[in-house]
């Protein structure tokens, strides 16, 4: 039976597939060798085998200062996994998912569709039965037939629920195009992985039928990094709805500025965006970056380097300036003594727990401010997740084997074949976000434009509070030139966080997934998702 309360079912993995993963489709780090030979070998330094092995000293043969720093642009060439070269976390993420050639999505990930045969709520009886008849649509997939990972399948909301989750979805951003620009501007709309089309076609489908007006006036644009799913979802648009267009992608590499006022869209997609490994020396609590190394026989391990790249260091930074705190103890970060005290203990180690920050995120957000200055951001996904790897915010790494889902322990494993996707704290990316946005000053752009509502002077040029003597909490600073309907300056209403539940018991029409005995998966299913608006 399928589990719908979380990312996954949780499942007990036979031994026998256990070994054959272990095998076939991970590396096991050289240090794990060394551990068992050279106990012995005077020649090998205990650190190399010992409790407190100091990640700051290379146990491999290779030295790894004498390997190829490579990230993840510079490997979209790339026909095979690389040996050979060391790259930063995030990029060892990146090129493991989103590589074209051998990366998870674009060679293994395989969206759950329902296809025309939405499903019934009405005709089932209760959740057990909506379970039952949701695996049964995965076992029209098919076994796996072969002895290697079988077909990476997976759902989401919008697949499962449509077409009344995507009608929730536009039910959302109407409301608040119709409240400050119809008819002024148009409906422009961006949606950053869009996968098979879905929800496109349904907020679509509903503007068309339910608000023929705003519908014409509608630009639909989605940016995608994969080459199958853009022809994917050219096939399924292009013909029902011309003011589609699809744009083969990263978001990570826009150029383009958006000056009008629009809406961007981000649903079940930050749960992919790389992060990268930080620890902290207990000892001068300065950062450290991880850095994984590939040797020439393709073995993999972890070292740590000072943090010195650029988008480590803002987003230390950003959190430093959020006060967010740091995943070490706050009397231990403080006192000398103390961390004095703790490292003279035997075997305490030199380094705090793994800690995965957000960083591809924060390019997201640097993206956002730069190129669509006048954006509304609705954003979802997993605030908490089952069955993760050690360390702070760590990731879930897993596979399917023989129609089982296989969790893994180690983020080392074979480029391609594993998915690997994070938890996300909702309060402090609303935190992030907001400061990002809010505290942003560009210069006077020609491009920036403001909506027919707006006046010729620019009052801003007398300060933020001319017309008030305090700026309200749940505003953001206006910006010059872009007024309100009443022709003052207020700035836009910052985001909030929405549960699942929450969302949808404001947007969606909650009879049409009703159950025969009252339960309603689209508010008792998905608890560990939220929403950004």
């Amino acid at each position: 039976m399928l589990y719908l309360g979380t990312v996954s079912s949780r499942r007990i993995l036979n031994s026998r597939a256990h070994s054959y993963l272990r095998r076939a489709f991970s590396f096991t780090s050289s240090r794990a060798k060394v551990k068992t030979s050279a106990r012995n070998d005077p020649n090998v330094p205990r650190d190399r085998w010992n409790y407190n092995v100091s990640p700051l000293i290379q146990s491999s043969q290779t030295k790894h200062e004498e390997l190829e720093l490579v990230d993840a642009n510079t490997l979209e060439s790339a026909t095979e996994p690389p040996r050979g070269v060391k790259m930063l976390v995030r990029d060892f993420i990146e090129d493991s998912l989103y590589n074209p050639n051998y990366g998870y999505f674009p060679k293994q990930a395989t969206i759950f569709n329902t296809d025309n045969s939405a499903l019934d709520f009405g005709s089932l009886r209760d959740s057990v039965e909506f379970q039952e008849e949701v695996g049964q649509k995965y076992a029209a997939y098919g076994a796996d037939k072969h002895d290697g990972p079988g077909r990476q399948l997976w759902h989401t909301p919008t697949e499962l629920f449509k077409p009344w989750y995507g009608r929730a979805i536009a039910q959302c951003l109407v409301a608040e195009y119709l409240l400050k620009y119809f008819p002024y501007e148009d409906f422009i709309i961006y949606e950053i992985g869009a996968g098979n089309g879905t929800l496109a076609l349904d907020i679509l489908n509903y503007l068309r039928d339910e608000y023929p007006e705003v519908y014409e006036r509608t630009r639909y644009n989605i940016i995608e990094i994969s080459g199958s799913l853009v022809n994917l979802q050219k096939q399924r648009l292009s013909k029902a709805h011309p003011n589609v267009k699809v744009i083969h992608k990263s978001i990570f590499h826009w150029k383009t500025k958006e000056p009008a006022p629009c809406f961007f869209l981000a649903m079940e997609v930050i749960d992919n965006f790389a992060h990268d490994l930080v620890r902290y020396d207990l000892q001068t609590m300065q950062p450290y970056q991880g850095v994984v190394t590939i040797d020439p026989q393709g073995e993999f391990e972890v070292v740590y380097t000072p943090a010195a790249d650029p988008l480590i260091l803002e987003f230390l930074d950003l959190r430093l300036r959020l006060k967010h705190p740091m995943p070490v103890n706050r009397l231990f970060q403080s006192s000398n003594i103390l961390r004095k005290f703790y490292l003279s203990l035997p075997f305490a180690p030199n380094l705090s727990t793994e800690e995965y920050i957000p960083t591809r995120m924060v390019s997201l957000l640097r993206t956002l401010r730069n190129h669509f200055p006048r954006h509304r951001l609705l954003l979802s996904d997993f605030s908490s997740l089952p069955e993760t790897i050690s360390g702070v915010n760590g990731p879930v790494v897993q596979t399917r084997f023989r129609n089982v889902t296989v969790p893994c322990s180690t983020l080392l494993v074979r480029q391609g074949y594993f998915d690997i996707f994070f938890p996300t704290n909702f309060e402090r990316l609303r935190d992030m976000y907001e400061y990002m946005i809010s505290h942003y000053r560009p210069p006077c752009d020609p491009d920036m434009r403001s909506t027919p509502l707006a006046t010729n002077s620019t009052p801003m040029a007398l300060g933020d509070s001319y017309f008030s003597s305090h700026l309200p909490r749940n505003r953001r600073n206006p910006l010059d030139g872009v007024t309100s309907a009443s022709g003052l300056p207020v700035g836009e209403r910052k985001s909030n966080v929405f549960t699942h539940s929450e969302f949808m018991q404001t947007y969606a029409d909650l009879s049409k997934t009703t159950l025969q005995n009252g339960e309603n998966p689209m508010l008792d299913f998905y608890k560990n998702v939220k929403f950004l608006f």
